[in-house]
């Protein structure tokens, strides 16, 4: 069996075992991360042999952790990073390159519409009906996104969003309410199947969906990261943040929303929250504009969102596809029955 994880930041862990009657009986440890001293690389084979193939991804980094010698060294991996890699060769986990990836950069449509293809696209991917897909958004309205346990009217002053071209919407993944001014957000979503995180914990599958648009960042000049468990940061502050919802025909959204530029006091003007956080972080001007990829890179949003797609096509060998006209007819129907009506939005009042 064969496993691979590349850390989020770090190194590639490929490990490949053998199991005899629920045990594991060979196992060997590779990849392009530092180690020393040199036989620390053996400590760790056999720390994991004998142990039982239906140990957790905590019980291998345990036994990888006190096999190592006090003078150990590890850069570019952990002992957490070997036991995502050997949940992942158990489970028969895949890579990114074990499908045929679709990138979709279509026109603008209602935040309402993207929401709807959000579920419609995640279930179709978990259907097997459509391939793995990078779905990156174009916005023709403004919009405040909450997410889906969020109360509106703690999150949101109704009557501010309205008055300043706002809709207010709610997306099926859990997480913060997002301002979305057309024109200062980059927006994408994935929709791939389980298997591409099987052996990852939550907070693992986050960083690890993220990480080509982290190397995209960095190659325009920004100093991006990710911090758990979900934002994109650099020195300058966050950049985005990211959810997930996953569906029970083996169907994960992941989508992510990055700031281009952001107006703060307009921020503390729609958002409830916003303003409770200007207030504990002590900012003295709310109209302080945050607009991390426009002042790092001084690239306009059209250039960034192609950088992204040129890295995600280097990684993945993805083509250009398109959102057929049966999806764009069943997410119109969602618009319609769900996300469109008093029900869904007021779900948490």
């Amino acid at each position: 069996m064969h496993g691979e994880y590349k850390v989020p930041g770090g190194k590639l862990v490929v490990v490949d075992l053998e199991v005899d009657d629920g045990i594991i009986t060979e196992f060997a440890l590779a990849g392009d991360f530092f180690l020393e001293p040199d036989d620390a690389l053996g400590a760790i084979d056999q720390a994991v042999i004998g142990m039982p193939a239906a140990s957790d991804t905590a019980a291998f980094a345990a036994a990888v952790r006190g096999a190592l010698p006090d003078d150990a060294s590890l850069l570019g991996f952990t002992p957490e990073s070997v036991g995502v890699a050997t949940r992942r060769a158990l489970s028969q986990a895949a890579n990114w390159r074990d499908f045929e990836w679709q990138i979709i950069h279509s026109e603008a449509v209602p935040p309402r519409l993207h929401l709807a293809l959000d579920e419609v696209l995640t279930s179709e991917v978990g259907a097997g009906r459509r391939g793995p897909t990078l779905r990156i958004w174009e916005w023709n309205e403004s919009a405040v996104v909450i997410g889906s346990f969020q109360s509106v009217k703690n999150e949101v002053d109704m009557d501010a969003a309205a008055k300043n071209g706002f809709d207010v919407v709610r997306r099926v993944s859990g997480g913060g309410a997002m301002l979305m001014k057309k024109g200062e957000v980059v927006t994408y979503s994935l929709y791939v199947p389980a298997e591409l995180v099987q052996g990852m914990s939550f907070a693992d599958s986050y960083a690890y969906l993220d990480e080509w648009v982290i190397e995209a960042l960095r190659s325009i000049g920004i100093a991006a990261e990710y911090k758990p468990l979900n934002d994109i940061t650099s020195p300058g502050g966050k950049i985005g943040g990211a959810a997930q919802k996953r569906l029970g025909n083996g169907g994960v959204l992941h989508h992510v929303t990055m700031s281009y530029d952001m107006d703060g006091e307009m921020m503390t003007t729609v958002l409830r929250i916003g303003r409770e956080k200007m207030s504990d972080k002590g900012t003295t001007s709310a109209a302080k504009r945050v607009d991390p990829l426009r002042s790092q890179t001084g690239l306009s949003r059209a250039e960034i969102i192609e950088r992204m797609k040129e890295t995600f096509i280097a990684q993945t060998g993805a083509t250009a596809g398109e959102v057929t006209s049966e999806e764009y007819a069943e997410a119109e129907k969602l618009v319609e029955t769900k996300f469109s009506t008093e029900a869904w939005l007021n779900r948490v009042p």
